[in-house]
């Protein structure tokens, strides 16, 4: 058993199980293979690195990740209103998942609140956005990150 510690410049790999408030999983790897990634790469958000920097392989631990460190806050002024000619040939529903490019050409997936005549409503934010997640790990092993 080695004894490194989750840090900068470390591999790392580990089970997490992401839940919502009332328990509702919403990702885990456990049935899955673990996750291995290099702390700080930008695959977990900081909100997520923060908590488990430290921890060393056969470690668990559950963290309460409030919105402005996970997803955010829901923004009420990415919900849009767009026409349904904006659609072209697709008929929004509601409840939908549609993306749209932005002026930048990035990607945005929006989903479809209401439709009201030819008006559509689209909201942006990120599905787990305004939410308190709670965020379960079990770290399997940490181990100095090979650069290639």
């Amino acid at each position: 058993m080695n004894d490194y510690q989750i840090d900068e410049g470390m591999e790392i790999t580990l089970h997490f199980t992401l839940k919502l408030e009332d328990g509702t999983v919403v990702d885990s790897t456990k049935e899955k293979a673990p996750a291995t990634f290099q702390f700080g790469d930008g695959n977990l958000p900081p909100g997520f690195e923060n908590p488990i920097k430290g921890m060393s392989p056969g470690q668990s631990d559950t963290f309460t990740i409030t919105p402005e460190h996970a997803f955010g806050q829901h923004n009420p002024q990415n919900i849009q209103t767009l026409k349904r000619d904006d659609f072209g040939d697709e008929t929004p529903e509601v409840g939908m998942v549609l993306s749209f490019a932005d002026k930048a050409g990035t990607e945005l997936p929006g989903v479809v609140k209401r439709i009201d005549g030819d008006r559509v409503e689209v909201d942006f934010n990120h599905p787990l956005a305004g939410r308190t997640l709670t965020f379960e790990v079990e770290v399997l092993d940490v181990k100095p990150a090979t650069t290639h």
